[in-house]
């Protein structure tokens, strides 16, 4: 019998998902690829397999995971099988350079950005790159290396201190700070590559913005490109919701997040984006193993993991009759 394959290195991640199929009766089986073996003189099971492996499995101790399911997912493709977010979605979750690239293809702007391996390097680069600025890692997830510069003195002397965080990939980006008048930034899921629905996401503290309840932990980094955090800034006063789903969102991006979706690969993902006092928007991040936020979700009456789950069933159902849902 066929079945839904989760490719993934984080159990956390994958509980409401696998709640959500169990409730539509899916059958799943689960590829948690923190280590493991591809035997390429066997075929690949028949189902529809998704990868939502992520760009911070290292974080947890998966520091290979991502190159485990590389070989998995190219081992299944090559066998025809049904990948959702295939070999090329998994190349940009690994990559914000390869993200911005590919973005901008589609007439989507991005951050100002120079990457850089070697920390020399880093502070070499900021020497003539406009302050303020901010620095954050390549391959990366949950706000990881993301810090705020004044100025490019600081960031040489931070570069050349023993607390440098270095990139997993050792590609640390040095990127155009956008300064958010709102405090916020918008970030938009994607389902079966259509739009779902825009959340709100307050980055007033700090830019831990994973969604997910595992990931809510009270904790902040140590610096929020949004914010200008340092020198003078202050919170609001006001408490507002940290993530809130924006009634009747609509935008021109959408279409075009809609065409890159469909370009790259990718079935399922959130993409970021930032507003500054001028009305411009950066499109700053793309996230092929997205979480959604159940408090948000509750209050909107809007469930991004059931609308997952029915679409892997959808995919089930035609990989069965010999259809085909995605394209």
């Amino acid at each position: 019998m066929s079945k839904i394959y989760i490719i993934h290195e984080n159990d956390e991640w994958t509980a409401p998902l696998k709640e959500a199929l169990t409730a539509l009766e899916v059958p799943y089986e689960d590829w948690h690829l923190a280590e493991g073996t591809v035997n390429l003189q066997e075929a690949p099971p028949e189902g529809i397999f998704y990868n939502r492996m992520s760009a911070s499995s290292h974080t947890r101790g998966h520091r290979y995971a991502p190159e485990l399911a590389q070989a998995v997912i190219a081992w299944l493709e090559s066998h025809g099988r049904t990948v959702l977010n295939d070999s090329r979605a998994l190349q940009l979750e690994l990559s914000k350079v390869l993200q911005y690239e590919k973005l901008k293809q589609f007439g989507i702007r991005t951050p100002d950005t120079v990457a850089a391996v070697g920390a020399q390097q880093l502070g070499k680069a900021a020497q003539s790159f406009p302050a303020p600025f901010i620095t954050k890692h390549n391959r990366a997830g949950k706000g990881l290396g993301v810090m705020r510069f004044d100025t490019a003195e600081s960031l040489q002397r931070y570069a050349a201190g023993g607390a440098f965080d270095d990139s997993v990939d050792g590609i640390t980006l040095l990127q155009q700070f956008i300064d958010s008048p709102t405090r916020t930034i918008t970030r938009c899921e994607f389902i079966g590559g259509k739009f779902l629905y825009a959340v709100r996401v307050d980055t007033s503290e700090g830019f831990e913005l994973c969604p997910a309840e595992a990931c809510d932990i009270g904790e902040t980094v140590e610096a929020c490109p949004t914010t200008g955090a340092g020198d003078g800034f202050k919170a609001a006063p006001e408490k507002r919701p940290k993530f809130e789903i924006i009634e009747g969102f609509s935008s021109p991006l959408i279409q075009k997040y809609e065409a890159f979706l469909a370009a790259n690969g990718i079935a399922f993902a959130g993409i970021e984006f930032i507003e500054d006092a001028d009305g411009t928007i950066f499109t700053y991040d793309v996230n092929t193993n997205t979480n959604y936020n159940p408090n948000a979700e509750n209050t909107a009456g809007v469930y991004g993991m059931k609308e997952l789950a029915a679409y892997l069933k959808k995919e089930l159902h035609a990989l069965e009759s010999g259809s085909s849902v995605h394209s």
